[in-house]
């Protein structure tokens, strides 16, 4: 299994001050958009949490102030239906009759992959209402999940199928985990969307598969594993990738389980971060791919420890790190998250001179720019757009970067579901199960 690659670096690279709760407040170039006064039943008929709505203000952060609250939501919901278009599929069979869904990868050699699966299950469940078929959608996608599981560990997904008639496991039948991360948030937003009592017990299913995460794929109160196929030993056992720590769903799945392992793999998360951050780029705050010893003496990896010369970089797995820390503070205030993105605000400030046009395609931790980097690409830009969101010193660098990540034409499904994901976080409608704006 050492040599196993996922290819998506690869791929993508050809494609080429403490602040209070956001309040939907007036602002001199806006309309005021409150917030709902009151939560409905979750499950009580249609979406819950339909997009938009903005039931709960995000606990600290901005948003772009040179938008209105319903110009954001309404450039979200242009775009999440350019994506579906072009990204949600209908195929590989059906489950009792309800056809399956995929996240189509456009990849050469595969169909989908796990982490565009869990992608496809976050927005689905977060756009319902704005998408009327999201449910049905959704109910295939989780079909699609429970026909491709690992032969590793049940309840984890194989991570890669082939564009066979059969849609068949490839490229090693077992898992990745940042797709079963998504699988299982996806699973708890969508009870508190539309309940558990009906054909999928999505509560009951989402803490299967949070069980088979912490059997699986991590080491049980530290840290997560790249995939149920490292057996937690030797040198790929003993490492993590960046992109995996998501604190915000680490929470989210203390508060399902009550298993207070995730607490701690939360906070043993936040210590490797800061410990790599301080010790290896304490210019730029920038994290590396790939993790070696995350437990004891967590460093960067060497070249092509797992995908290729720049796993030891801020690289296409990293590049995802600014959203999925900054989403922990915005919904938390968890400073901890504020602290790490803002170092890396104030590099990429500096290092663009301003201008997030200027922003490149991956960084050594020092803050150079890598070899072959000189586009631009919303897999970079995007995800710093949302970390910007964490402080109001930002302001003027975040509404330029959300035109930039806006103005950005199609690129491939990579970079454009990271776009998604990021005008749903910069409208404000990213929100967490276990404060679901809902009874």
């Amino acid at each position: 299994m050492s040599g196993r690659v996922r290819l998506l670096a690869a791929v993508a690279m050809a494609t080429s001050a403490c602040m209070g709760p956001i309040e939907d407040e007036a602002r001199p170039d806006s309309d005021p958009v409150q917030a709902t006064s009151a939560a409905v039943s979750c499950g009580s008929g249609g979406a819950a949490n339909p997009f938009g709505t903005h039931a709960r203000a995000y606990a600290g952060g901005i948003l772009p102030s040179h938008r209105t609250r319903a110009q954001l939501d309404a450039t979200a919901k242009s775009y999440y239906n350019t994506w579906k278009s072009k990204y949600l599929k209908k195929g590989c069979g059906s489950t009792s009759g309800h056809a399956r869904y995929y996240v189509d990868s456009g990849m050469s050699d595969a169909r989908t992959v796990s982490e565009a699966h869990g992608y496809g299950m976050l927005l689905t469940a977060y756009f319902a209402g704005h998408d009327a078929a999201a449910q049905t959608e959704f109910d295939g996608l989780y079909y699609y999940f429970k026909a491709h599981q690992s032969e590793t560990t049940p309840y984890l997904m194989a991570w890669s199928q082939a564009k066979d008639a059969a849609c068949t496991n490839n490229q090693g039948p077992d898992s990745a985990t940042d797709g079963d991360l998504d699988v299982a948030y996806g699973l708890l937003l969508a009870d508190k969307q539309w309940g558990s009592s009906g054909a999928i017990n999505y509560k009951a299913e989402a803490k299967k598969v949070i069980a088979a995460i912490k059997s699986g794929e991590s080491t049980g109160d530290a840290y997560v594993n790249l995939g149920d196929w490292t057996g937690h030993t030797g040198p790929q056992g003993d490492s993590t990738r960046s992109s995996d720590f998501m604190p915000g769903h680490f929470a989210s799945f203390a508060a399902a389980s009550g298993d207070g392992a995730w607490t701690s793999i939360l906070n043993r998360s936040y210590t490797t971060m800061q410990q790599v951050a301080a010790g290896s780029a304490p210019n730029t705050g920038l994290l590396p791919d790939f993790i070696k010893s995350p437990r004891s003496n967590p460093k960067p990896v060497a070249p092509n420890f797992l995908e290729g010369a720049n796993d030891g970089k801020y690289s296409y797995n990293a590049c995802r790190d600014p959203l999925r820390i900054a989403v922990h503070f915005l919904t938390s205030g968890d400073t901890r998250s504020k602290n790490l993105v803002q170092k890396m605000n104030t590099f990429i400030k500096s290092k663009t001179g301003g201008n997030p046009d200027n922003i490149r395609a991956g960084y050594s931790l020092s803050g150079s720019p890598v070899s072959g980097s000189d586009y631009f690409t919303n897999a970079f830009a995007a995800p710093f757009a949302v970390g910007a969101m964490v402080d109001a010193s930002n302001q003027t660098w975040l509404n330029s970067s959300y035109d930039a990540v806006v103005a950005q034409t199609p690129e491939g499904y990579y970079e454009d579901t990271i776009k998604m994901l990021a005008l749903l976080v910069m409208s404000g409608n990213w929100w967490t199960p276990e404060a679901a704006p809902c009874n």
